[in-house]
């Protein structure tokens, strides 16, 4: 699946729904917010899946 910048995604392993900052060496780079602090961290397009069930279309 191809995500773009400012699209909302979790890890489907489970983990928190990011927001998608950009792209890097083949990685998504992601940032969220943990109650304490921003957060970043990269992840391969398969290892995510989208945040909330609303896409792009249906805005």
């Amino acid at each position: 699946m191809v995500f773009f910048v400012s699209d909302e995604v979790k890890p489907k392993s489970g983990g928190p729904r990011m927001v998608v900052t950009g792209y890097s060496s083949g990685m998504v780079e992601c940032r969220w917010y943990d109650g304490f602090g921003v957060k970043r961290e990269a992840f391969r397009e398969d290892e995510l899946m989208p945040g909330d069930g609303r896409g792009r279309d249906e805005a």
